[in-house]
């Protein structure tokens, strides 16, 4: 049995993570923490489990093996690192730190400790977008050209647990916006399922709806259009908005040189291969999660098989450090204007 704690309670804690480690034979989930009491209350009653003081209070409790980090952006390094260091296996949201060092740090430290860091990083789970990377490496388009990815939503003010404090647009809690909340998860996927890592970035990113509470622009960005350029020479874009007020895009398409392959982009196909020939090949596999369709994601299922089997998780903080440095690289490019090598960031 593996014994977790889940610090921050949350609409992704709620939806994912505590129903998900509730639905796992071997899980138990010893308790919850939350700067707001009465919200961690409610989801303690719900799961039957106990409610910590603080998230330090619950790290000192030897009975616990792992913890969830389901808190603002801001957080994530300083929390991680006191679990790490607490002796906890660390599943942490993304995007996984603030800035290039944090990510580093958080590595370093989980490497110095022995314990396991992943990433929620989920969209690589999916059977459809592991079904693909299968069929890419098949060879089923022949050598891929170029890209594009989408994931765009009505904005995380439809998701929030709270709706008058959407932390999401505070640059002090979340740091950034639209690039990191949605880009970060595109950018991870693109990387899985080409094995490809992003070399260089050239990124627009712009606040063009959003607005707080007094009426003005939120502090972070609400829209972004990317083109990444991978270490063996493919080009695409991904485009990320919290302004699609319509139905959610969540869709990838890969070109290659014997056709296209369409990955949750047709609403009765998770998978379309269109030929160069013309014919057409159907997959019937799942649905990609929505804000207001949720479904069992795998990622608390991952988790607890590599703490299980004690391996590294596939979603390892090295993996997700890939995808930052390249969303980090983004968005330098955003602010410079110009293109972006993410060997530039090293420090």
């Amino acid at each position: 049995m593996v014994n977790v704690g889940v610090i921050g309670c949350g609409k992704i804690a709620q939806v994912r993570h505590l129903p998900e480690y509730e639905a796992h034979p071997s899980v138990k989930i010893v308790g919850v923490c939350d700067t707001e009491k009465n919200r961690a209350e409610e989801v303690a009653e719900k799961y039957h489990t106990r409610v910590y003081a603080s998230y330090e209070e619950m790290l000192s409790d030897d009975n616990i093996d792992a913890v969830s980090v389901c808190t603002a952006n801001y957080s994530h390094c300083q929390i991680t690192l006191k679990a790490l260091e607490a002796g906890k296996h660390v599943l942490c949201e993304k995007p996984m730190a603030i800035t290039y060092e944090e990510c580093k740090k958080m590595l370093e430290t989980a490497e110095r400790t022995g314990k396991f860091l992943m990433i929620g990083h989920n969209q690589r789970l999916t059977d459809t977008h592991r079904k693909a990377k299968e069929l890419v490496q098949k060879g089923e388009i022949g050598k891929i050209i170029t890209f594009k990815s989408t994931f765009g939503h009505a904005g995380p003010e439809n998701w929030a647990v709270d709706k008058n404090n959407i932390w999401f647009f505070d640059k002090a809690a979340a740091s950034f916006g639209a690039m990191a909340d949605l880009g970060v998860h595109k950018t991870d996927l693109i990387q899985f399922l080409l094995s490809e890592k992003i070399k260089e970035a050239f990124a627009v990113t712009g606040t063009l709806d959003k607005k707080d509470k007094q009426g003005n622009s939120i502090g972070v960005d609400d829209n972004a259009i990317c083109i990444y350029k991978l270490e063996n020479g493919i080009i695409g874009n991904i485009n990320v908005s919290w302004s699609y007020y319509g139905e959610e895009d969540n869709s990838t398409i890969l070109y290659g040189t014997e056709g296209c392959m369409k990955i949750y982009d047709n609403p009765d196909y998770s998978i379309v291969i269109e030929k160069r020939d013309g014919e057409k090949i159907f997959y019937i596999i799942d649905r990609i999660q929505t804000n207001d369709q949720q479904s069992n994601s795998g990622l608390i299922d991952c988790w607890v098989s590599c703490l299980e089997k004690e391996v590294p998780p596939e979603i390892s903080g090295e993996e997700a450090f890939e995808a930052m440095k390249a969303v980090f690289a983004a968005l330098e490019s955003a602010r410079t204007g110009r293109r972006v090598s993410v060997d530039e960031l090293e420090v």
